[in-house]
Order: structure tokens, then C-alpha cells, then sequence
């Protein structure tokens, strides 16, 4: 689940960087075709837009069911159109590649970028890429239970520290079971004020 939420969390700073792409077209002219050549690379070794692969997809799929409940008795001609159009739609995700190289040229320098590449194209970084997220989510299962097993133990000893220090601090009840007298009235009573 944590994972999932990561993953997501991913999506959404892909898809800001993206959107601050969009609206700042002067930044994009200060790339150099080199270093965006750096950056698609360090992007392709980093499966980094792979998680948007089904957008478009789930896109058409979400709309041909949509129009089917809607028109079942144009199925066919629903299924059809929405398979060319999307399919004509797909040479767009080039633009979302773009984007995506943009974003990461103004995050890293172009030797970064070479960097990146060059590990995550690698036996060690395709190995981390493949079972990284498990050993994420082996590590979330693992900090849960410290974090459990921390404040267990932090509650059970301070409460511990406490119960002592109310018993230093408070007189001992009586063993027959009644109150213990209040401060006040176990002071001996002043008489010479006749009070």
C-alpha cells in the first residue's frame, strides 16, 4: 500500500515537473541538445515515465465503456473508432518523453545525467530497478514494526517512570483502606493564634 502511494506520489512530481515544463518554454530553449540527449537517456535507463504507459489505454478504455452503457447498440462502431483514434493518439507520448527530459535537464547537470544512465543501465542499477520495490516494502514491513515495538516500549516505560514517581510523591494508603489524611489536615493545627 505504501508502495502504491509512492509510486503515485512519483506520478504526481513527474507530472508537476511536466506542468512546470509547459509554462516555462524560455528555461527549455536553455537546454542544450546534448544535455537533453543525457536526459531522455537517463530517463529510458530509469524506466522513468513507465508508469505512464497506461494513461492512454485506460483512457480509451474508461470511454468505451462509458459510451457503450450509454449506446449499447453501437458497440461495434464505439470499439472501432475509440481503437484509431487512440492509436493515432499514441505518437503523443513522445511528448510526454520530451517533457520528461526537460524536466530531469533542469534538475541535473549533463554529467548527472550520464551518471544516472550509465548506473542504471548496469547489471547493479537493473537489479535495483527490478527488486528495489521489495526491498522497499520489506523495509516499510520493518520500520512498521520497530515503530511499533518503539512506542510500546517508550509508553510501557514511561508509565513505569511515572507510577515510581507518584509513589516517591504520595503517601502510602492506610492498609485498612481508607484515605490517606489530605496535607492540610495531617499539619498539627496552630493554637496559639485561637484560631
Amino acid at each position: 500500500m505504501m508502495l502504491n502511494k509512492r509510486v503515485r506520489c512519483l506520478a504526481a512530481a513527474l507530472a508537476a515537473s511536466a506542468v512546470i515544463a509547459f509554462s516555462l518554454p524560455a528555461l527549455a530553449q536553455d537546454v542544450s541538445e546534448s544535455h537533453l540527449k543525457a536526459a531522455h537517456e537517463a530517463i529510458s535507463a530509469l524506466h522513468a515515465t513507465d508508469p505512464f504507459d497506461n494513461i492512454l489505454p485506460a483512457a480509451a478504455a474508461g470511454l468505451q465503456q462509458q459510451l457503450i452503457q450509454k449506446n449499447p447498440d453501437m458497440e461495434q462502431l464505439i470499439s472501432t473508432t475509440i481503437s484509431e483514434k487512440a492509436l493515432a493518439l499514441a505518437s503523443r507520448r513522445a511528448d510526454l518523453e520530451n517533457e520528461a527530459a526537460t524536466a530531469y535537464a533542469k534538475s541535473f547537470s549533463e554529467q548527472e545525467l550520464k551518471d544516472i544512465a550509465a548506473f542504471y543501465s548496469s547489471p547493479s542499477g537493473k537489479k535495483l530497478l527490478e527488486t528495489g520495490p521489495i526491498a522497499t516494502r520489506e523495509l516499510v514491513k520493518a520500520a512498521e514494526i520497530w515503530q511499533n515495538g518503539i512506542a510500546r516500549d517508550l509508553a510501557q516505560q514511561v508509565g513505569e517512570a511515572l507510577a515510581a514517581a507518584s509513589k516517591t510523591k504520595a503517601p502510602a494508603a492506610p492498609a485498612d483502606g481508607t484515605a490517606a489524611p489530605a496535607d492540610d489536615a495531617a499539619k498539627p493545627a496552630d493554637s496559639g493564634n485561637g484560631g
